[in-house]
């Protein structure tokens, strides 16, 4: 039972880590100005998120995901500002010449950044809900070691994805960085649109 929990979790954690959003982004031009670790540690704090959301859904820790559900016009609001003041901030940056590994943000830095940006997102926790509940585990009862199989599955394909990312964008890296200053504006400007979408539709929901 737990090797098939455990790969379960696995293709849930990629299939939700995969799709290109705000931290997608950060990932590759973090990978771009800061080298392979700093985008690799930008994508490995969102995999920690999906991590406990995925806990949150395989304990069925029902109590937690309420709380959140209920937070959500906080979440939306810090989770937005949020991202338009990381936009803004990486939209200045400039395209430097000979960009060297380490130039960007600190690794840890880059890891909390994502862990925040991933946490505020309700969404994120009905996107695991939903995914469980479609393969027969959302309502399933299941020991502590079956849930924790699922759980470190969840980490290891978001993981996994972050790893893929950021290895790609670093083999380009070499012919990207000449156009550095171009990827900052695009990556920030779309990141705080990301953001001020959020604000929006906390507007447009009163």
């Amino acid at each position: 039972m737990l090797p098939a929990l455990f790969w379960t979790g696995l293709a849930v954690g990629f299939s939700i880590a995969a799709p290109v959003g705000p931290v997608g982004l950060m990932c590759i031009q973090r990978t771009l100005s800061g080298g392979r670790l700093n985008g690799l540690f930008t994508g490995l704090g969102a995999a920690c998120a999906d991590a406990f959301y995925g806990a949150v859904a395989g304990f069925g820790l029902t109590v937690i995901s309420s709380f959140l559900m209920g937070q959500q016009v906080w979440l939306k609001l810090g989770g937005g500002l949020f991202l338009i003041w990381l936009g803004w901030k990486m939209a200045r940056q400039p395209g430097l010449p000979g960009v060297r590994a380490g130039q960007g943000p600190g690794l840890w830095a880059s890891f909390a950044n994502t862990f925040f940006l991933a946490l505020t997102s309700p969404a994120t926790i009905l996107l695991f809900m939903g995914a469980f509940a479609g393969l027969g585990l959302g309502r399933e009862s299941r020991d502590h070691f079956s849930a924790l199989a699922l759980v470190l599955g969840v980490f290891l394909g978001s993981a996994a994805w972050w790893l893929f990312l950021s290895t790609a964008t670093g083999f380009l890296r070499e012919r990207i960085t000449r156009h550095l200053g171009l990827v900052n504006k695009l990556s920030g400007g779309t990141i705080a649109a990301f953001g001020l979408a959020a604000l929006v539709s906390l507007v447009v929901a009163f």
